[in-house]
């Protein structure tokens, strides 16, 4: 009886720390604004300040795209009309984005997203974090 228990208890905890990837899913769209990289080794570079945003909207269907802007002092952005076009996969009990543009592929795995935070990590094993973006207007 007891072992069974010990075993019981696991079972729970293992299970219950589990994240769900459908949950990343909800905060992924929006503007955001590199924080940090850090490298496989633990070199971390943190960024004070960014010329660029990275704008990602993702559909229902589980597609969609990501793009550079640049924010204006005006609340707007100036951009080109590039964009890396996403897939998004729930593998393994993890939530992949897949990259694809005329010149390369790649895949990020997402590590944590709410509100305010997008954590994710590439093939190489670097580790972005960012932030959400507040556009600034000085006219206001």
């Amino acid at each position: 009886m007891k072992r069974i228990s010990i075993l019981l208890i696991f079972t729970l905890i293992f299970y219950g720390c589990k994240k769900d990837p459908n949950k990343s899913l909800n905060f992924i769209n929006g503007y955001w604004e590199i924080e940090s990289a850090t490298t496989a080794d633990g070199k971390k570079h943190e960024y004070t300040i960014s010329t660029t945003v990275d704008y990602i909207s993702i559909n229902d269907s589980l597609t969609g795209f990501r793009k550079k802007l640049n924010p204006t002092l005006m609340g707007t952005y100036n951009t080109s009309k590039d964009a890396e076009k996403i897939t998004v996969k729930i593998e393994n009990d993890s939530l992949n984005l897949y990259y694809k543009t005329p010149f390369a592929t790649w895949k990020e795995t997402v590590i944590f997203a709410n509100e305010e935070h997008l954590e994710v990590v590439n093939a190489d094993n670097m580790t972005y974090l960012y932030k959400r973006f507040t556009p600034i207007n000085v006219l206001e």
